[in-house]
């Protein structure tokens, strides 16, 4: 009997089409599984809101939806800093780990983390439990503790925000060639200590010198401004610092202000607010985001492991300018980047470097 059943079963096979046995497209299958998908950072900054708006925006692509097959719940490690709530390195080891022991438990399938201390202080316990991690808006990925820029090592992968600082700062000095001194106002953050360091080695091989100031997440900008611009700064810049998207920008437009009214130019190397800066250039956290993103649907989707995917990053570096405090400042835009420009809807110029 069986043998009957076979030989029917094979006879029909061979009498049906070939594209019968094609796979039904996505949209047609009855998948009702839901992903589970956890989000850790550490502040809740309109950068990393911007970060995670572009990791689900590019899910979405993937056809994982938000509320349809995708379950996502975020933890958001806040001391307050606003009103002057405790923040140090110890507490913020001990939160990380306390969420990410919680996380353990509700066995998600992937974890997203936002930032440097996130991904550091959590990778080790995710990839114990076996749980894939993927991280993004990291200034510099061996500070989160991976292999290298391209290689995040066991059980994670991600993106990052790093960008060649030698080419950002030769970028300045194309726009502000008169420039020798930089002063830069940072924090413990892993990413603003990173992006000051890479500065002030990047920066003696042309001809620019940084002077640094840290301060507590809680302080005010303005006495290390003025400390810094006594000593003979001739511009500042932002780095990548959550100190500057805390007490609602305050930081970020003080400096502006101080710049406006000392006439002295503000660029930032983070993409953030900064009203008053005349210079953007780094990488956009929605766009590397996305990159994560992408990463992501692999490992939900096809069961890709994290570890043999590399870590992405934007190819070229987002550039603005601000025409208006260029011309405050009475700073021409040299020919090769006006050639390149292109008006944007706030009225900044945006550089194309693909060109």
């Amino acid at each position: 009997m069986q043998k009957t059943f076979a030989t029917a079963l094979l006879a029909l096979a061979a009498a049906l089409p070939a594209h019968a046995f094609e796979p039904l497209p996505a949209e047609t299958m009855d998948d009702t599984r839901v992903f589970k998908v956890e989000v850790l950072q550490v502040t809740d900054i309109e950068p990393y809101r911007d970060a995670l708006n572009g990791f689900l925006k590019s899910l979405q692509a993937s056809g994982l939806v938000d509320g349809k097959n995708l379950s996502v719940h975020k933890s958001t490690i806040d001391f307050d800093v606003e009103n002057g709530g405790f923040w140090s390195k110890l507490g913020v080891l001990l939160r990380i780990r306390q969420e990410a022991s919680r996380i353990v438990e509700a066995k998600p399938d992937l974890v997203l983390t936002i930032g440097t201390p996130a991904t550091k202080y959590a990778r080790g316990m995710m990839a114990d439990a076996h749980i894939p991690l993927v991280f993004t808006a990291v200034a510099n990925p061996e500070d989160a503790g991976c292999v290298s820029l391209v290689d995040a090592g066991e059980g994670a992968t991600g993106s990052t925000l790093y960008t060649d600082m030698t080419d950002s700062l030769k970028l300045v000095k194309d726009v502000f060639p008169s420039v020798r001194r930089i002063g830069m106002v940072h924090t413990d953050d892993e990413n603003g200590v990173a992006n000051v360091a890479a500065a002030t080695v990047k920066g003696k091989p042309l001809g620019l010198e940084v002077s640094a100031r840290l301060v507590n997440k809680s302080d005010h900008i303005a006495p290390s401004l003025k400390e810094l611009h006594a000593g003979g700064v001739e511009m500042f810049a932002v780095p990548l610092d959550t100190y500057y998207g805390l007490h609602r920008y305050e930081a970020a437009m003080d400096l502006g202000d101080f710049g406006i009214e000392n006439k002295v130019p503000v660029v930032t190397l983070a993409m953030v607010r900064v009203p008053g800066a005349a210079l953007y250039v780094g990488a956009d956290f929605k766009q590397v985001g996305q990159l994560a993103g992408t990463q992501a649907a692999k490992i939900l989707q096809r069961h890709t492991k994290p570890d043999v995917l590399p870590i992405l990053r934007q190819s070229t570096p987002t550039v603005l300018i601000d025409p208006a405090r260029l011309a405050a400042l009475q700073v021409s835009l040299p020919p090769t980047l006006a050639a390149r420009k292109k008006e944007t809807a706030n009225g900044f110029w945006q550089i194309d470097l693909t060109q």
